[in-house]
Order: structure tokens, then C-alpha cells, then sequence
């Protein structure tokens, strides 16, 4: 059986936990932060897990 090929746009993104979970950045970062509330920009700095419904992205990533 050959080896399974890495999508590297999800790998350069998405990264996995021990546990299997799937974990990113939060998006939005880039411009116009300037008019968003200080909760909103602080949240942002923050990395996110992913819901349950994106458990499908760990098959582009297999040996992550």
C-alpha cells in the first residue's frame, strides 16, 4: 500500500493535538483590527479548536 500524500495547504494551518483534535488560527488578523472592540481583538490572537463537523481535514493530514 503506498504512502498516503499530505495536503500541504492544511498541513501549513491546521495542526492535531494528542488527543486528536484539530486546532487553528483564528482568521481575520490581517487588517482594519483598528475599529474592533479589545475582547475582539484579543480573541483573535487566540488559536481555535475546530467543531467535531471538520474531523474530515484529519485525512489530508495523516502523519501530523
Amino acid at each position: 500500500m503506498p504512502k498516503v500524500k499530505t495536503h500541504q495547504g492544511t498541513a501549513k494551518r491546521i495542526r492535531k493535538t494528542k488527543r486528536g483534535k484539530l486546532i487553528a488560527r483564528a482568521t481575520g488578523q490581517d487588517h482594519f483590527n483598528s475599529r474592533e472592540s479589545g475582547k475582539i481583538t484579543t480573541n483573535k490572537r487566540r488559536d481555535l479548536i475546530l467543531h467535531k463537523t471538520h474531523n474530515k481535514l484529519k485525512a489530508l493530514i495523516p502523519y501530523k
